[in-house]
C-alpha cells in the first residue's frame, strides 16, 4: 500500500509534460505540429537548469536549430496562440513567457545569437498563494497567447515560447518547456524593442524565480528575466 501511495504521489511530478508546437492566428489553427516551429530533439520532455543556463539550447530547446522550418507571415495586432501538442494542457505550476529576436536577414538561417526582448508574460492570478497550482494563470490552459504589439518593427523573428514548471524547482530542477517559432511580422511599427538580453545569459539557476520552493508556503513570487516591453 505504501509503495502504491508513493507511486501515486510521484506520478504528477514526472508526467503531464508538454510542448508548444502548434500555431494559432486569430483563433484559426495554422498548419500542423511543428509546421512553423523548430523541432527540438527531446520531444515533450523538459530541460533543466543544469543543462541550459550556459547553453545555446536555452534559446529554442535541445536540437532546435536553423534549417528547414517554414516561416509564417502575421501582422501587428494579430492574436497568436502557441498551442500544446496533442491537445494537452499545462499541468505544472509556473510562469509563461514570449520573447522575440529580430533576425538580421532570413529567420530560417538565424541562430538566435542577437538581442531578445520579452513581449509577454503570464504569472499568478492569485499573487498571495504561489504554492497553489491553480493560482497560476496558465494552469490547465492549452496554449500561451500573445497579441503582437502594434508598434513592433516589421521583420522576420524568432519567437521564443516558454513555460517554467516549478514543482521540482526547490531541488534545482525547474522544468523548462521551450519552443521557437519562425514568423515574419508585417506592419508599420516604429517601436524600439527593449530591454534586451542575450540567450544564454537570460537566467541564472540562483534566480528567485528559478530556484523557487512552492512547497514551503511561499507568499510571493519574483518573475525571472527582464521587464516586458512597453510597446513603445
Amino acid at each position: 500500500m505504501k509503495a502504491f501511495a508513493l507511486t501515486a504521489f510521484l506520478a504528477p511530478l514526472t508526467e503531464a509534460h508538454y510542448i508548444f508546437n502548434r500555431l494559432i492566428v486569430n483563433g484559426a489553427s495554422i498548419g500542423g505540429e511543428y509546421a512553423y516551429t523548430r523541432k527540438n530533439s527531446n520531444s515533450y520532455q523538459p530541460s533543466f537548469p543544469s543543462e541550459l543556463m550556459s547553453s545555446n539550447d536555452l534559446r529554442c530547446n535541445k536540437g532546435a536549430k536553423a534549417g528547414s522550418t517554414a516561416t509564417y507571415t502575421v501582422k501587428t495586432g494579430d492574436k497568436l496562440g502557441f498551442k500544446l501538442f496533442n491537445n494537452e494542457f499545462i499541468e505544472h505550476p509556473g510562469p509563461g513567457f514570449v520573447y522575440i529576436s529580430k533576425a538580421p536577414a532570413s529567420v530560417a538561417d538565424y541562430d538566435g545569437s542577437g538581442d531578445w526582448t520579452k513581449v509577454y508574460e503570464t504569472g499568478l492570478c492569485n499573487p498571495s498563494t504561489p504554492g497553489t497550482d491553480s493560482s497560476w494563470c496558465s494552469w490547465q490552459k492549452d496554449r500561451l497567447e500573445w497579441t503582437v504589439q502594434k508598434n513592433t518593427p516589421a521583420g522576420e523573428y524568432l519567437v521564443r515560447v516558454e513555460h517554467i514548471g516549478l514543482h521540482q524547482a526547490h531541488e534545482g530542477k525547474a522544468q523548462f518547456y521551450i519552443e521557437c517559432y519562425q514568423l515574419k511580422i508585417e506592419g508599420s511599427g516604429t517601436g524600439t524593442l527593449g530591454p534586451v538580453v542575450k540567450i544564454p545569459g537570460l537566467y541564472k539557476s540562483s534566480d528567485p524565480g528559478i530556484g523557487f520552493n512552492k512547497w514551503n508556503n511561499p507568499k510571493s513570487y519574483t518573475m525571472p528575466g527582464p521587464a516586458v516591453w512597453s510597446g513603445n
